[in-house]
């Protein structure tokens, strides 16, 4: 049992990255399942229901969220029917969407679970306590458990990765849009990585426009980020193999390509 999932696409650029590679991937890694960060899909800034559709045209069985799910006011006309889609479950009572699905595949079922964290980053409810919560509601139909942790330190994304192992098959951190080279199968077959990384512009910073961030460092005074249409483009995913009983994780393979790492089938 295989689960191919896209980090953080950004913009069209990573958009264009999705639609050329997802073939290849699914050609080469064979997953059963394939799900996308879709957050800053849309030029950067949230995702649109058309966005939404192609992932899924494209191959996409889930596409998850995080802190910039909301930054496209097109998404309270259609995330009610966007059965595919996981916005932070630990967003208040009240907020549309849900923060778990389940998905099924032939005879398997998948659950998806999408959690933000709080460290340098908006106040929401507890992301371990609203975890306790959806895994027990996940195990009670399957064992196939996939987390997207949407957090902005490495902390406490491993401390999410230590307190779910042996109850989940795989925490996989986004929003930091650098891939980390953490990958590992935790004591209790919970398969980890820090961060996906991103997909989208390989010469910006963090998918947006260089020169802007450069003079936000320079400067400290206010600017636009924008996503550079043109350039060269990366795509970071990471494969995970799941027992095809237990739901542990076998083995979690990172995936980055770009001009210095040419995908090769």
């Amino acid at each position: 049992m295989n689960l191919l999932f896209i980090g953080d696409v950004v913009g069209s650029p990573g958009r264009e990255m999705v639609k050329e590679f997802l073939p290849k991937l699914k050609e080469k890694f064979r997953p059963h399942f394939t799900i996308i960060n879709g957050e800053n899909a849309a030029g950067g800034k949230g995702i649109t229901e058309k966005i939404y559709k192609e992932f899924l045209g494209y191959g996409a069985q889930a596409i998850t969220l995080g802190n910039h799910a909301w930054d496209n006011r097109e998404i309270y006309e259609f995330i009610g029917s966007a059965k595919n889609m996981v916005r932070p479950a630990n967003f208040p009572e009240g907020t549309p969407g849900n923060g778990l699905g389940f998905f099924k595949m032939n005879e398997l079922e998948v659950a998806v679970i999408n959690l933000q964290g709080r460290t340098f980053m908006s106040p929401l409810d507890c992301p371990f306590k609203k975890a306790d919560e959806l895994v027990e509601i996940a195990r009670e139909r399957t064992p196939f458990i996939f987390v997207d942790f949407h957090a902005e330190v490495t902390s406490e994304k491993l401390a999410m990765g230590w307190y779910l192992d042996g109850k989940v098959s795989a925490v996989v951190g986004t929003h930091t849009h650098v891939q980390t080279a953490d990958n590992r199968v935790l004591p209790g077959g919970t398969g980890y990585l820090s961060d996906v990384g991103m997909t989208g512009p390989y010469d910006g910073i963090l998918g947006v426009e260089r020169e802007a961030v450069l003079k936000k460092f320079l400067t400290s005074l206010p600017v636009r980020f924008e996503v550079p249409k043109l350039g060269r483009n990366q795509l970071s995913a990471v494969n995970i193999e799941l027992d095809r009983k237990s739901g542990k994780c076998k083995n979690i393979k990172r995936i980055l390509i770009n001009d210095d790492n040419p995908f090769y089938s």
